[in-house]
């Protein structure tokens, strides 16, 4: 859960341009920089990935080494969705833990491809491609679970969201705020949390099977997870944000990770169990959909 205001997009500006003192698009770091070069590049492609075509087997390709790069321009999104506010290059580069040049190249890339873009003050955000990207993830669920969502949100008065597994922790994949409530509280897709705290790791904890544990381990397992089984929801509070609750329930979809269908909310007058009785005709009425 997430209690974060999103900042206004405001200022926006084309491409990234070299701040003063900071390398063109094309420079290389010198040799003698330190931090600069990037490491575990040879003659086989880059970073000791074999290029097509070479005499390396298919079973050998499977161990080798990842793309360094790639990976630090993923890591580089999600440092940015992770912050609350624009960054700038050097902030961007002491996160990632490499020398500013290096840092300067990815997001340069990145904005090529407009999922980054600079603002007026010089500091760097996700740009609007990153929606239409993650619009493509779980498209199904994601359209079946909007009307049901817009519903418990608007007749809750809370936040509704569906979230998913992702390896061992919960992300949000989509939320809908009320129209109209007092207080609301701000569930941005992508914000994720540890498998083992808050209502909506526990509804999904109800669906895994044996071999589902067997890859996660136990470390995150919680007792609650067999009364959430027995009564079909599940609640938190004050284990992802302090102050804030939460009721959830599983929603299995063939084909997809497990989910949970969940609110999260400051204060209620209602009870858990109401709330969870409307999660659990919503959950049902987003599977009969997809089936």
């Amino acid at each position: 859960m997430s209690g974060a205001i999103q900042p206004s997009e405001s200022g926006m500006s084309g491409a990234i341009e070299p701040a003063p003192n900071e390398p063109g698009a094309n420079d290389e770091p010198g040799a003698n920089e330190p931090g600069a070069r990037e490491s575990g590049t040879d003659a086989s492609g880059a970073n000791g990935e074999s290029e097509p075509g070479t005499s390396t087997s298919r079973s050998a390709a499977k161990s080798a080494p990842h793309s360094q790069t790639l990976s630090r321009g993923i890591r580089v999104l999600e440092i940015l969705a992770e912050s609350d506010q624009a960054m700038s290059i050097a902030d961007v580069a002491a996160a990632l833990g490499v020398h500013r040049s290096i840092a300067y190249r990815i997001l340069r890339t990145l904005e090529d491809h407009g999922v980054v873009l600079r603002d007026a003050a010089g500091t760097m955000r996700l740009g609007p491609r990153m929606a239409a990207l993650a619009r493509g993830v779980a498209r199904g669920l994601q359209t079946a679970a909007l009307p049901e969502l817009t519903n418990v949100a608007n007749e809750l008065g809370m936040t509704a969201f569906v979230a998913v597994l992702d390896r061992e922790e919960v992300v949000t994949l989509v939320s809908v705020e009320p129209r109209q409530a007092p207080a609301t509280v701000a569930q941005r897709p992508g914000t994720r949390h540890p498998l083992g705290r808050g209502a909506p790791g526990i509804a999904i904890q109800s669906l895994l099977t044996a071999d589902q544990w067997a890859h996660l381990g136990t470390e995150a397992r919680r007792d609650e997870t067999a009364a959430a089984r027995t009564r079909g929801f599940a609640t938190s509070h004050d284990e992802v944000i302090p102050g804030l609750a939460s009721v959830a329930v599983p929603l299995f979809v063939p084909g997809e990770a497990p989910a949970a269908l969940a609110v999260v909310y400051l204060a209620s007058g209602q009870s858990a169990a109401g709330i969870g009785a409307r999660l659990v005709t919503a959950a049902a009425s987003i599977a009969a959909d997809l089936r």
